[in-house]
């Protein structure tokens, strides 16, 4: 068995999101007709506030995903969700425009000035008043969600704790399918197979060839399917941190979805709201759920899976990258080999940072070679997505106008970077 680089849960993790970017799904896997066009979006240990992930997949609508870098790189929060989702296509106070929140107008109106201040939404002064008007309209990019754990030494007691979180995955169904990613040991009958893990929990294999490049580096084997969740009928949602509206918001959400459904422009676009399925609770609670998807999909998209250098010290004379197989992975020289997050810290007795001439000998002034490897990182992570981009959109030079529109209901509940804030 091949030791991977660093830590082996941490360096797995790194190869996983390498080769989701590459070649995802896999090849084992049964598609839909007419669900194989699709860009992939890859996100590492993102989630929401009640669960994180090792990996994420995002399959996108290449044509919306085209047009949601219209937005920006960066991700939109709740608050800018709000106000992008809901900014009209005339001039509008953005009291008129925004439906009324459950929380105090000043923070959509903080909300409001940052979207200004990054160009998604224009805004203007009438007399007292603050009128905000459309950049674009916000796509719906986003197709499914799929998590992945990732446990390359998946014993016993790593799978008993795991399995209570993989089945509290499968009942909420924030993720479209859920798997488990773990090493291949080539015996008749994989390990993994004989833990106690959900049914409907897929589970991939990985052998790694750090010498080996394209697509030869890393041979994937699906050892059983995962079965589709269903956002829509989730089971003991309220149970597992997702709290639907109180009885007084009903009236207003259907009145919202009302509206919305007016105002669409086609039945294609109305067809994304969540619908009503047994009562008006699970109607909101399927709105919720709306919304925590698509905030967990921003974020996934604004961080990616190369912004690991966030939380080590790129700035250290001893921080390196190395390629393994295809793939590009942090590297220590003071220890030789590839170091792991935790370990790579201003507290790591190895740290030194890195000497003040570095940055002045042909090196940018704003940095030295740290400096370089972020932007080496954030231009190959670009990159990719230009390539998923253009791969299955032929005129992704411009903005579609084809790209599919998000008429679904924007949330009136509180966002939790307002519930931290107050």
């Amino acid at each position: 068995m091949y030791e991977y680089p660093g830590d082996a849960e941490f360096g797995f993790e790194l190869l996983v999101c390498r080769w989701a970017e590459q070649e995802w799904p896999p090849r084992d896997t049964e598609i839909d007709a007419g669900d194989d066009n699709y860009a992939v979006v890859i996100s590492r240990q993102r989630g929401t506030r009640h669960r994180r992930w090792d990996t994420i997949v995002l399959e996108c609508d290449p044509a919306g995903l085209n047009a949601r870098r219209q937005f920006g790189p960066q991700t939109l929060d709740s608050d800018l969700l709000r106000v992008v989702r809901w900014a009209p296509e005339t001039w509008t106070w953005y009291r008129d425009a925004i439906p009324q929140p459950d929380f105090p107008w000043r923070y959509v109106r903080a909300a409001v000035h940052r979207a200004a201040d990054r160009g998604i939404i224009n805004t203007r002064r009438q007399g007292n008043r603050i009128e905000i008007k459309r950049v674009a309209t916000y796509p719906r990019w986003l197709r499914r969600i799929i998590a992945i754990e990732n446990k390359p030494d998946l014993d016993a007691s790593a799978a008993r704790a795991l399995s209570d979180q993989l089945q509290r995955d499968v009942d909420t169904a924030l993720a479209d399918e859920v798997w488990v990613a773990t090493t291949a040991t080539n015996n008749e009958v994989e390990p993994v197979l004989l833990k106690d893990l959900p049914a409907e929990v897929g589970i991939l294999t990985f052998d790694f060839d750090a010498d080996a490049h394209h697509t030869e580096w890393a041979e994937a084997s699906v050892i059983w399917h995962p079965t589709r969740l269903n956002p829509t009928t989730t089971r003991n949602v309220s149970t597992h941190g997702i709290t639907p509206q109180k009885r007084e918001k009903e009236t207003e959400t259907s009145r919202m979805q009302e509206d919305a459904m007016h105002n669409s422009a086609s039945d294609s676009q109305t067809s994304e709201i969540p619908a009503a399925i047994d009562s008006d609770t699970n109607e909101v609670i399927n709105t919720e759920q709306y919304r925590q998807r698509l905030i967990l999909a921003e974020r996934a998209y604004g961080a990616g899976w190369r912004s690991y250098h966030e939380t080590m010290r790129p700035d250290c004379r001893h921080f390196e990258i190395q390629r393994f197989g295809d793939g590009i992975i942090p590297y220590c020289a003071a220890k030789q080999r590839s170091q792991t997050a935790a370990e790579c810290a201003g507290d790591c007795s190895e740290f030194e940072p890195e000497p003040p001439n570095w940055r002045m000998r042909g090196w940018p002034l704003d940095g030295g070679p740290g400096a370089r490897i972020k932007k080496l990182l954030a231009t190959r992570r670009e990159r990719v997505r230009e390539r998923e981009v253009s791969d299955l959109n032929p005129n992704s030079s411009q903005h579609s106008s084809s790209a599919p529109v998000d008429t679904s209901i924007a949330d009136n509940n509180s966002s939790e970077e307002n519930s931290q804030s107050k």
